[in-house]
């Protein structure tokens, strides 16, 4: 096949969903996105499959898809190993809204090219599509994390469609971080200001504002100012943020969103202000207590226990909260009060080496020496691990950086 005409996967953005794909293209790329090509194998019935899959793909290239599919069928059926062929017939019915067809081409594709992250992400958003969610954000993921092919629209599709299902499963930062970054690389738009105002104000994505409505109205407009700030336009976010928050001062969470955005801009003090502004609104606010406390540790540790306890008896069953207490117990030198605080964190963040390392000061100076050397080598055990995983060019935020619970992150 020549591949000399080869262009980007043309996967538009149309309130970020794939639209209909122009398939000669697709096609032309395609060897370079699997590395194979009909004539790599030699299947049986050489001169059947031959003819056929030369059919399917000029039924394809001139769009008469249903013919295209039974032809794309017929010739996988004589050769399972068509990488291509999969491909095209899962691009065909993803676009004709077959997903459970498309799904199973795109397994197939993956089976056969299994570094293709192309196809891991387009098998999760037929999966997306079929609510599938935590296979969709798995395939996804996996196929961000292997590499897509360098489209802007592909990753914008991609990027939205894992904010998403970030949000839904309530994990707000996250989903914070993934869309401010497809805002970085162009997105835009008032579906994905929804979507961004809904995570920065903590909203159940099951019921999302009516449109038209006063909090539809808020709701975007946090999420377009979040939006500059992905882009880092800075200037322009701050004072759009600002009048937001002086126009709905009761709002639920619209303090905590701002001073998320504050602590964006280092803008410590302001940020503490808004929090404690949450916190005025809603006095049961455990996550804006976690942040005051946060920011304060190291800078004043003693003055961020209160609001961490205050945060742990609200919550006992958050484990960032025990652990943020602990570190803060930990610099104040109430070694033995930060202990079990940690011990408790270690069953949810158990492969974090910064954990031990606290563990390990708190169990020596207390004179618990055993408890400390295996505190010791596991973080030097993990702390390995981690540097390999970077050096493999893997994703290795399994501790402080990447907690999975909308949370907030350990201070360094």
């Amino acid at each position: 096949m020549d591949t000399s005409g080869a262009t980007a996967l043309p996967l538009e953005l149309d309130k970020f969903r794939l639209l209909a794909v122009p398939f000669a293209a697709c096609l032309a790329i395609v060897c370079g996105l699997i590395g194979v090509s009909p004539a790599s194998t030699s299947p049986p019935s050489k001169d059947s499959f031959s003819r056929l899959s030369a059919r399917a793909n000029a039924a394809r290239d001139a769009e008469r898809l249903d013919e295209a599919v039974t032809l794309y069928r017929k010739a996988l059926a004589l050769r399972p190993s068509w990488a291509e062929g999969w491909w095209s017939l899962g691009t065909i019915q993803y676009d004709r809204n077959v997903y459970d067809e498309a799904t199973r081409a795109f397994l197939k594709v993956t089976a056969l090219t299994p570094k293709n992250g192309t196809a891991f992400a387009m098998l999760g958003l037929c999966e997306f599509e079929l609510g599938k969610d935590e296979l969709a954000l798995k395939h996804i993921r996996k196929g961000a994390d292997i590499g897509l092919q360098k489209d802007p629209s592909l990753w914008q599709v991609v990027l939205y469609h894992q904010g998403i299902l970030q949000q839904r499963k309530g994990n707000f930062q996250a989903a914070q971080e993934t869309l401010e970054d497809l805002c970085l690389r162009g997105g835009q738009g008032d579906d994905l200001a929804n979507v961004l105002g809904m995570t920065l104000l903590r909203m159940d994505s099951k019921n999302p504002p009516t449109p038209g409505s006063v909090d539809a109205n808020i709701v975007v407009r946090v999420g377009r100012a979040e939006c500059l700030a992905g882009k880092k336009k800075y200037d322009e976010a701050r004072p759009a943020f600002d009048a937001v928050v002086k126009e709905n001062p009761s709002y639920p969470n619209i303090h905590y969103a701002y001073g998320l955005f504050l602590m964006e801009l280092r803008d410590v003090a302001a940020g503490v202000e808004q929090f404690k502004q949450e916190i005025e609104n809603n006095p049961n606010h455990v996550l804006a207590r976690l942040r005051i406390a946060a920011c304060l540790y190291k800078e004043d540790s003693a003055a961020g226990i209160p609001p961490a306890e205050e945060a742990v008896k609200l919550d006992p069953s958050l484990p960032f909260g025990h652990y943020l207490l602990g570190l803060l117990l930990l610099d104040t030198d109430k070694s033995d009060r930060a202990i079990p605080e940690l011990e408790i964190a270690q069953k949810t963040y158990g492969h974090d080496p910064k954990l031990y390392a606290a563990l390990g000061s708190a169990y020596s100076r207390v004179g618990r020496k055993q408890d400390a050397a295996r505190a010791r080598a596991t973080f030097e055990s993990l702390t390995k691990q981690a540097e390999n995983s970077n050096a493999l060019g893997n994703d290795a935020r399994g501790g402080t950086a990447g907690i999975p619970i909308d949370g907030v992150p350990p201070p360094h």
